[in-house]
């Protein structure tokens, strides 16, 4: 599609670039859009969009190209993009664009739409009050069936969902939750009061992020009422904003366990290289610092090595190996922790499942690693045994280090996450040296 447009803007066909874009939905066209680099092609293809079709398209285009357009667009073509948009698109726009340009978006917003925005932007960063949108249909709980139904005909075009209504008493203190399907069975005579679900799920303006990702999962919501703490309804969240969250809480969980501090939601070629830099000089650091360890251990039995050299030649396979089984661990376990699946309470289980686990593993890879060294390698006999069942401890050990690390974080309230990959091979490597080595030694009588 990006090669057909060209060939039409190089024509002059604008009537016929119109034309193909129509055809495509909002996502469809940003898709395009985002693959422009230069400025004035943007603005072009975007303007040749109906305006509602251009509301429609802006969300879902990058900042970068969000930003080139309220640049170059004038104060009433700015306003009309945004008086379309709903307030927690704008919201997560404001949040991307350098402080002139949102001056720009403020100055084109009424005076009530801008205290809104304002009142989303100051909640915590990843709250729910800051993923919250406020277009939802509240109804009075003396409404009748029909009057309910009009105020929804009424209000619905601009509300972000009005599948599920939300019903208010005084002070708007959110008293039950009512769906337009309930909504319509009903006859047009009956309260709204005497057909509201009473017993509803809701959460505070100030609750995580992960806390919201979770319910909408546990109780598969597509939406979800968002109150202060006098339960006065302040706005909703929406499953389109939860697939954000999760993808951001996944991406920030990534960079964690490659040990990369401060992790952002740019995209990758739109971060500073020194700002990558600094993201992971701190972990590599201390990871090069500690793993001088290794080196210590393997100086101390330095005289052990003198006499079998061949021993050398198995210590990558050994640290390798348990800094694999390591990872696994604390990978199966880390996920399990983010998904409620277990908590702290249940170290024991975990421990005992890992080392079961650990146990049956080694002992295949044990047995099949002696059988090639002594046919394959014809490997001394001896000293195939001793590497094979430095291997067994190795992978049990490295299996439960794995395991408890992550759980030993949760209990400490730090992020899971931290205790991956880099700081569970760093304690592998120094355990499966020592190990290996003292073996060496009362095997071999070294």
């Amino acid at each position: 599609m990006k090669e057909l447009i060209e060939n039409l803007l190089k024509e002059k066909k604008y009537f016929e670039i119109k034309k193909q874009l129509n055809e495509l939905n909002a996502v469809e066209i940003s898709d395009v859009l985002n693959q422009f680099k230069f400025p004035e092609i943007v603005i072009m293809i975007f303007r040749l969009l109906k305006k509602d079709k251009a509301a429609d398209v802006f969300p879902y285009l990058d900042s970068e190209h969000q930003e080139m357009i309220i640049y170059t667009s004038t104060d009433i073509e700015t306003r009309e993009i945004f008086d379309e948009l709903y307030f927690d698109d704008i919201v997560d726009i404001i949040e991307e664009m350098p402080s002139n340009i949102v001056r720009k978006i403020l100055k084109n917003t009424d005076k009530k739409d801008r205290h809104l925005i304002n009142q989303l932007l100051k909640y915590p960063d990843n709250s729910a009050g800051s993923i919250m949108t406020t277009e939802y249909v509240d109804l009075q709980k003396n409404m009748t069936v029909s009057e309910a139904i009009e105020e929804i005909r009424k209000t619905g075009k601009d509300k972000k969902n009005i599948y599920t209504c939300y019903v208010t008493g005084e002070n708007g203190i959110l008293e039950g939750v009512l769906s337009l399907k309930e909504l319509i069975a009903k006859k047009d005579t009956i309260q709204v009061e005497d057909i509201m679900k009473k017993n509803f799920v809701s959460v505070n303006t100030d609750d995580d992020q992960e806390i919201v990702a979770d319910l909408f999962k546990k109780y598969d919501f597509i939406v979800m009422p968002v109150v202060d703490h006098e339960n006065r309804i302040l706005g909703i969240i929406t499953i389109d904003d939860v697939m954000d969250v999760v993808d951001q809480e996944v991406t920030e969980d990534f960079h964690k366990m490659a040990g990369i501090t401060s992790p952002t939601d740019d995209s990758y070629l739109k971060i500073n290289i020194f700002t990558m830099a600094r993201q992971r000089i701190g972990w590599l650091a201390v990871l090069m610092i500690s793993d001088t360890i290794s080196g210590n251990i393997i100086q101390g039995y330095e005289k052990v090595l003198a006499q079998s050299i061949i021993l050398t030649a198995f210590i990558p396979m050994l640290m390798s190996s348990g800094g694999n089984v390591g990872s696994q661990s604390s990978t199966v376990v880390i996920r399990a922790l983010a998904l409620g699946e277990i908590s702290p309470k249940d170290a024991f289980k975990v421990i005992k499942k890992e080392f079961f686990i650990g146990t049956m593993v080694s002992v295949i890879l044990a047995i099949l690693n002696f059988i090639r060294l002594i046919t394959l390698e014809k490997i001394d006999p001896v000293i195939a045994f001793v590497v094979s069942l430095t291997l067994v401890f190795t992978i049990i050990i490295s299996k439960l280090v794995g395991a408890l690390l992550p759980l030993g974080a949760k209990i400490l309230k730090a992020d899971p996450a931290v205790m991956a990959t880099p700081l569970i091979t760093t304690i592998s490597d120094a355990v499966t040296l020592i190990i290996y080595f003292n073996f060496a030694s009362m095997f071999l009588k070294l």
